[in-house]
C-alpha cells in the first residue's frame, strides 16, 4: 500500500468536515492497522470497486460523532442515535466521493457502494481486501476520529 494513496483521504476529510461540520481536523501520521477493532464507537464503512476492490471505513468517537453531527445539523438532535447514524453515513459518502475522485488522479478508478454505519464499544470493521489496512488518525477539536482503507 502506497502512502501517496493516503493523500486524497486527507484533502477529502478536510474538505467535507470544514464545509459540513465547520471543524478542522488534523492528521496523524498513517500507519498500517492491526486487528479489526474499531478505534472508535460509530463507523461508516463503504465498499469500493473498480480495477481493485476494497473498502473505506470513518471511525468516530461518541462525542466527537454527536458533535460533527450537531454542528452539520445546526444544534441539538431529535434522535441521537438516527441523527447520528444517518449523518455519519453521508459524511463516509461524501469522504469516499471525494477521495476517490483523488485516487483517480493517480490511476485507482473504483465505484462506490452505499455505506452501513455500524454503532457500539469495541466493534470490529470487517474490510473486504485481504492485503493490509492502512489508518489515518485524526484529531479536532470535537474529539478524535479513524480513516481506514484497504484495496487488493
Amino acid at each position: 500500500m502506497k502512502v501517496e494513496y493516503a493523500k486524497p483521504f486527507v484533502k477529502a476529510v478536510t474538505d467535507v468536515l470544514s464545509m459540513m461540520a465547520m471543524i478542522t481536523p488534523k492528521a496523524g501520521k498513517p500507519y498500517v492497522k492491526k486487528g479489526n477493532t474499531a478505534n472508535g464507537d460509530v463507523t461508516g464503512l463503504v465498499g469500493i470497486t473498480g480495477e481493485l476492490n476494497g473498502s473505506i471505513s470513518i471511525t468516530f468517537t461518541k462525542s466527537c460523532a454527536v458533535a460533527v453531527v450537531k454542528n452539520m445539523l445546526g444544534g441539538e438532535l431529535q434522535d441521537v442515535m438516527q441523527d447520528v447514524r444517518d449523518a455519519v453515513g453521508e459524511i463516509t459518502n461524501m469522504i469516499s466521493g471525494q477521495a476517490r475522485a483523488g485516487l483517480a488522479e493517480q490511476g485507482l478508478v473504483f465505484s462506490g457502494a452505499t455505506p452501513s454505519v455500524i454503532m457500539g464499544d469495541n466493534h470490529t470493521i470487517a474490510h473486504v481486501a485481504n492485503t493490509p489496512v492502512m489508518a489515518i488518525p485524526f484529531s479536532c477539536e470535537a474529539g478524535d476520529f479513524t480513516v481506514e482503507f484497504s484495496f487488493e
